[in-house]
């Protein structure tokens, strides 16, 4: 009994079958998971980085385009058509003209044009500091129309007369008829702030959030 004591008690390292060079074996395989895993860490944490980037990236080439396109559009119209001027294109569904406008998007309230131009100042410094933020390619593009045409119409405010702040805007375009009679004139800036308006609140509605996440409402069937 006593010997067969010794041998229930004997030392790992001297039973018979056991090397030593497995268990650092084990303990390499151990840290070559633990590497793995941190790799895959990483990896999870870099990607929606990446992602973020790149819809800031779509958010600002929308806004310069669309600011490209309303200073080149505004210089022409006004170089080539005088106030009160129509030039008719489309069969008289679209016409050209030239309109100073000291209000918002669509001539609305006129007479407030430094209000209007602190409030485009404030929505272009809201939308540059949550463009890194943005992971939903949607949101970027509505943000991207909306920060383009708050920068384009708050150029003419600043730089156009009377002065500065008060500048205004140049309109040119009046459908259904001249000298916006059937609607108000507008210009490039006014449709890219008015079209990525409307396609926030359809993305609201739908549920589609700013961060690339959807909300569903849950039905009557989903309470019980």
């Amino acid at each position: 009994m006593i010997w067969d004591t010794e041998r229930v008690t004997q030392p790992e390292q001297d039973r018979p079958g056991t090397d030593s060079n497995d268990v650092g074996d084990s303990a390499n395989d151990a840290d070559a998971a633990t590497t793995a895993d941190a790799t895959a860490a990483t990896t999870t944490v870099t990607t929606p980085t990446v992602s973020t980037h790149r819809r800031t990236l779509i958010l600002f080439a929308i806004a310069f385009a669309l600011v490209a396109v309303d200073i080149v559009s505004k210089i022409i119209i006004v170089a080539t058509v005088q106030p009160g001027e129509n030039v008719r294109v489309l069969g008289g569904l679209v016409y050209f003209t030239q309109i100073r406008n000291g209000g918002a998007a669509f001539n609305m309230a006129t007479g407030m044009t430094w209000l209007l131009a602190v409030i485009a100042l404030g929505v272009v410094v809201f939308i540059i500091k949550m463009a890194p933020k943005l992971k939903s390619t949607p949101w970027a593009v509505c943000l991207g129309l909306i920060l383009g045409g708050a920068v384009g119409n708050l150029l003419d405010r600043i730089f156009r007369a009377p002065g500065v702040m008060q500048g205004h805007v140049v309109d040119f375009v009046s459908v259904f008829g001249p000298n916006a009679e059937h609607f108000p004139a507008f210009n490039a800036a006014d449709s890219g702030i008015s079209i990525g308006g409307v396609l926030l609140v359809v993305l609201a509605v739908l549920g589609y959030d700013y961060d690339g996440t959807r909300h569903h409402k849950s039905s009557d069937g989903d309470r019980g």
